[in-house]
């Protein structure tokens, strides 16, 4: 089970995440977002994750010039478009590997069915696919869940990306949502906060550890 904590914003959280055996650790760029980090701030902590820990930078409606600027001042490869972006700007970050959030209200097959169609006809395929839960002008972190039964009975085409599961994710749930969803990888955000932005580092060790035992 592969593990992302989104939203880290400080060296110290960072060391603490990786220490507790997250996967990867996301860098929120998006100005609308309380969890949002600047690009000095965020080159930091890529300075101190060890090797096994992706740092992620998460976008939503930035341009190629701005992703790919924000990126190479940071040192992060694996990115996460979490707005509206077009399937030509896949092709435009070609030496980056994307996760694309596809955000649903449990139409997700319809979706799916339709990105991988234009993905197939652009010629480029995501990294990975997070699945959020869709609410109006709202880009992550609404605390929403994604209809996990729905998402179970999705006909799953073996060509499609990995699954990541996002929205509403906490240390409570997780295990009934890796167990009803089948998800390859999971992402959590305000699940495991005290307050807005403020990480509680007993809450992702308990996210982490119950992710695991359900896997």
């Amino acid at each position: 089970m592969w593990i992302k904590i989104c939203g880290i914003r400080d060296v110290e959280t960072a060391r603490a995440v990786a220490g507790l055996g997250a996967d990867a650790v996301g860098l929120n760029f998006f100005e609308g977002s309380p969890r949002c980090v600047d690009e000095r701030a965020a080159a930091q902590i890529v300075e101190v994750l060890p090797a096994d820990v992706t740092p992620v930078g998460v976008f939503v409606n930035h341009s190629a010039a701005q992703i790919r600027h924000i990126c190479r001042s940071c040192g992060i490869s694996t990115v996460q478009l979490h707005g509206d972006e077009p399937v030509s700007l896949l092709a435009e970050l070609e030496e980056l590997r994307i996760i694309r959030a596809l955000r649903t209200d449990g139409d997700f097959a319809r979706l799916a069915a339709e990105q991988f169609a234009a993905y197939s006809v652009g010629g480029v395929t995501p990294w990975a696919w997070l699945v959020d839960a869709r609410v109006p002008h709202v880009y992550g972190g609404s605390g929403e869940t994604v209809d996990w039964e729905s998402l179970a009975a999705t006909g799953r085409d073996d060509r499609w990306p990995p699954l990541i599961l996002a929205g509403g994710l906490t240390p409570d749930n997780i295990a009934r949502a890796i167990q009803t969803a089948s998800p390859w990888g999971v992402d959590v955000a305000g699940g495991v906060e005290s307050s807005p932005g403020v990480k509680n580092l007993t809450r992702i060790e308990e996210f982490v550890r119950r992710s695991r035992d359900a896997s």
